[in-house]
């Protein structure tokens, strides 16, 4: 974590010495992991060492065993997905998660909320899906990060993006966190490890 966003109480997110996971699984063990406004991080490492669960933890999805999730220094402790959303927290699955029988449209329409976030900005960022009677077609990996870059530049959103490709990931954050058995083992510059692929590999758990 970083103390010095902490002491200045800056922090946009915040895990505290978290712990979680499903039911009686524990997955992500004493994570402590902050974010400023604005800022962009990514997060690597090997399938099944907790990924998708720090996302979900964040949205609520999990059972939070130890520690805290903060947004804005509020605690979210407890709080319902739909009141996370709400506060400001988006979530953009891997998954299609998306009902099949309706368009685009219509799925947009119904994850509408006030806001900047209009069809016809959705529309301008992703032009394929104008088409109105498709469904959502993979996206291109080159297309949503450059997508992502745009958001990065213009929004001003704190971005965690969970990637499986090394590669791409260090390229899009300057900061850049790596996972192994539910625990982070890297968290610092992208740059060190885009010119070091040994140490990157073996960091990921990959190399021992």
């Amino acid at each position: 974590m970083n103390d010095e966003l902490r002491k200045r109480g800056t922090s946009a997110l915040e895990l505290h010495r978290v712990c979680a996971g499903y039911g009686e699984t524990v997955v992500l063990e004493d994570i402590d992991l902050a974010l400023a406004p604005g800022e962009c991080v990514s997060v690597i490492g090997r399938n099944g060492v907790g990924k998708t669960t720090l996302l979900a933890t964040v949205m609520g999805h999990t059972v939070l065993r130890a520690g805290d999730v903060m947004l804005h220094g509020e605690s979210l402790n407890g709080m319902p997905c739909y009141r996370r959303a709400l506060a400001g927290i988006g979530f953009v699955p891997q998954e299609r998660e998306i009902f099949p029988s309706l368009t685009v449209r219509e799925n947009l329409d119904i994850a509408a909320r006030p806001g900047p976030w209009t069809l016809a900005r959705v529309f301008e960022l992703f032009p394929r899906l104008e088409e109105p009677t498709e469904g959502l077609a993979p996206v291109l990996v080159e297309t949503l990060t450059a997508v992502l870059a745009r958001l990065r530049a213009e929004s001003g959103l704190s971005i965690i993006l969970v990637e499986q490709n090394s590669r791409v990931a260090l390229a899009f954050s300057a900061r850049t966190v790596i996972l192994d058995k539910g625990r982070i083992v890297y968290d610092g510059p992208s740059e060190p490890l885009r010119v070091d692929a040994e140490r990157l590999a073996r960091l990921i758990g990959i190399l021992e």
